[in-house]
């Protein structure tokens, strides 16, 4: 039969839908991208936050409505929303056949055939090399998850209480997947997890980050490689960690690392600890041993009980610390969280206010930072041509996250016209507040080459 899949939130829940896609493709079942043609939709949600959850039901009514004007006789509905909401979506949103929650990918096959399989028991879920997985990505890069769960107690999240406790991947799992994947083609991979710092610690590994990502240094392509991984907690990055990210050109220069606040007092309050003079230390303990590291955070303004002086003292700290990238959200209260009982709420208007506020002052440190860039020459891979117009390619460097950190435009070329999955050499000629412009020059590798299948197992 023909499955067409929606995923929302972020790329850990993208693997989620990659494996059920897989799932279903090892079935001899088709993937369609054209929601009218599909005769079962899949919705994979996401609830972390209040404008998630709005944007899951959003796409669930939408979905919904095919199977009145499409093909689609079963709406089936996955992910953390089912977690946190699964009685209500039963109770109240009738157009919904079927429900999955994290623990239960492996019921995608039979629930789409038809059949009435109860729930599994709540038996913790990690996928591993062997599960079939179709990528959904561009062929040139690809998110690997190596741990799911989380044990850290921050107060605004519930990921814990729906995904579960910390638990790795095998060390030789991931090293597989990964090996198999540059098989492929892919040029770049991204480890995520809740918090991929503490990989390994439930299998009695020191550092085992660490090692993962040495080894995966250490797999042998045809071509330039990079990898990086994301969702860095501050307290987890060691030494080791940085050594190890300075002496391997494939591990790009790039540290994903949320810090949420630099307050010692609201920082206390999330149940984080730390301030923002350990964090400066820390940040300049990473910039001297990697130099060139990019580094990206993200915080939340308006947590309960942020006070004027507080939202003072980040701001402070975010003109100190110069980030290259820097992600700020809204607090919202969410009904099973430890914060939604504090005290001390900030009124909406005030929140949004703060964040607006705190965005405009790292838009001047993000333009400040690419002015210094024109004129050099850095790495690049080709995404492709641009959304916008026939006339611009996009690209990223080693410091741009997929899907997070902008792009990097091409409105020149030497040589071949560019081909998304291509690293090649840019001279930045312009710079703005979130994205640089540049030349791209000759190309010195072959046209990327990829493998036929989308199923990677």
């Amino acid at each position: 039969m023909k499955v067409g899949f929606v995923s929302l939130g972020c790329p850990k829940n993208l693997v989620d839908s990659e494996v059920m896609m897989g799932e279903l493709v090892a079935r001899g079942h088709e993937l369609t991208p054209y929601p009218e043609q599909a005769e079962v939709l899949v919705v994979n949600t996401c609830s972390f936050i209040d404008p998630a959850k709005q944007e899951s039901i959003d796409t669930i009514l939408e979905m919904a409505e095919y199977k009145k004007t499409g093909n689609a006789k079963k709406l089936i509905v996955a992910g953390c929303l089912v977690e946190r909401y699964g009685g209500d979506i039963r109770k109240e949103m009738p157009e919904v056949d079927a429900i999955v929650g994290t623990n239960e990918l492996a019921r995608i096959v039979a629930l789409c055939e038809g059949g009435a399989t109860p729930p599994t028991a709540a038996e913790p879920y990690l996928y591993h090399d062997l599960t079939p997985r179709v990528l959904s990505t561009p062929r040139h890069f690809a998110y690997v998850k190596i741990a799911e769960g989380c044990d850290h107690p921050c107060t605004f999240c519930v990921i814990p209480q729906y995904r579960g406790a910390f638990r790795s991947r095998r060390f030789e799992s991931v090293i597989a997947e990964a090996t198999r994947l540059f098989e492929h083609g892919v040029r770049e991979i991204n480890l995520v997890g809740q918090d991929t710092t503490c990989y390994g610690e439930d299998l009695g590994m020191k550092d085992g980050l660490a090692h993962l990502v040495e080894r995966l240094a250490r797999i042998e392509t045809a071509r330039e490689k990079w990898i990086r991984f994301l969702y860095a907690y501050p307290n987890k990055i060691t030494q080791r960690l940085l050594d190890t990210l300075a002496a391997h050109p494939s591990l790009v220069k790039y540290l994903d690392m949320p810090l949420q606040h630099s307050s010692a007092r609201v920082l206390k309050r999330m149940k984080r600890g730390a301030s923002g003079d350990i964090f400066l230390k820390l940040l300049e303990r990473i910039r001297r041993t990697v130099p060139g590291v990019a580094i990206r955070t993200s915080f939340i303004t308006g947590f309960p009980g942020e006070t004027p002086e507080d939202f003072e003292e980040l701001c402070q700290f975010v003109e100190a610390a110069r980030f290259d990238h820097v992600g700020v959200f809204a607090y919202s209260d969410e009904d099973t969280s430890a914060s939604c009982l504090l005290g001390g709420k900030v009124d909406g208007r005030t929140i949004q206010n703060r964040r607006r506020h705190l965005m405009a002052i790292q838009r001047k440190i993000a333009r400040a930072t690419h002015q210094k860039l024109v004129g050099t020459e850095v790495s690049v891979l080709v995404e492709g041509r641009s959304p916008e117009t026939d006339l611009i390619w996009e690209a990223r460097r080693p410091t741009q996250a997929p899907e997070i950190d902008g792009a990097t435009l091409i409105n020149d070329f030497e040589g071949v016209e560019p081909r998304a999955g291509e690293i090649r050499r840019l001279r930045i000629t312009e710079a703005h507040d979130y994205d640089v412009v540049g030349t791209l020059l000759a190309a010195t590798e072959p046209a990327p080459r990829f493998a036929p299948s989308p199923l990677i197992n």
